[in-house]
């Protein structure tokens, strides 16, 4: 668990996480390209289905924009396999199941679910500028409507 919050200007925290497929992504094998980098609870619960079939219907307008988005769960490369599956996902979902990298981002921790609280995954947002910079650090976010909101503060049309 971290209290540790990455804010614009900082230095995005590399990493490489097998995606959906069992492939390595290697964040500073994107340098050069601006990405949405997206941590999400859990693969097939609603909220996290949600915002991940948001960012698939947005997707050409980030596309458009030379923006790559990238989901990161805890989940095991299989469930993700169903889940981009299952969804039509068109875009990397990466296991971090040791939750190393969600710990570098300042989004594992405790947080409210239900009333209680909880230590979990904070679902959360970074936008990351082509130098490895993180522009935009949006932590505790909802699920729904948080694409909207991407898209607007990115200045991106409606897709």
């Amino acid at each position: 668990m971290t209290d540790a919050r990455l804010a614009p200007g900082d230095l995005a925290p590399d990493f490489t996480l097998d995606d959906q497929n069992g492939a390595p992504v290697s964040l500073s094998s994107l340098r050069g390209t601006r990405v949405v980098l997206y941590f999400y609870p859990e693969a097939m619960t609603p909220g996290c289905t949600t915002e991940a079939c948001d960012f698939r219907d947005s997707l050409n307008s980030f596309k458009s924009a030379g923006i790559r988005v990238i989901g990161v769960s805890k989940d095991d490369v299989a469930k993700l396999k169903t889940f981009t599956e299952r969804d039509r996902l068109n875009f990397s979902v990466l296991s971090d199941a040791d939750l190393a990298v969600q710990q570098a981002y300042g989004v594992w921790g405790e947080k409210m679910l239900y009333g209680k609280v909880v230590v979990g995954s904070i679902r959360s947002t970074f936008v990351i500028a082509d130098d490895g910079r993180i522009e935009k650090a949006m932590y505790n976010v909802k699920a729904t409507g948080h694409v909207a909101r991407v898209r607007r503060e990115l200045g991106l049309d409606a897709a």
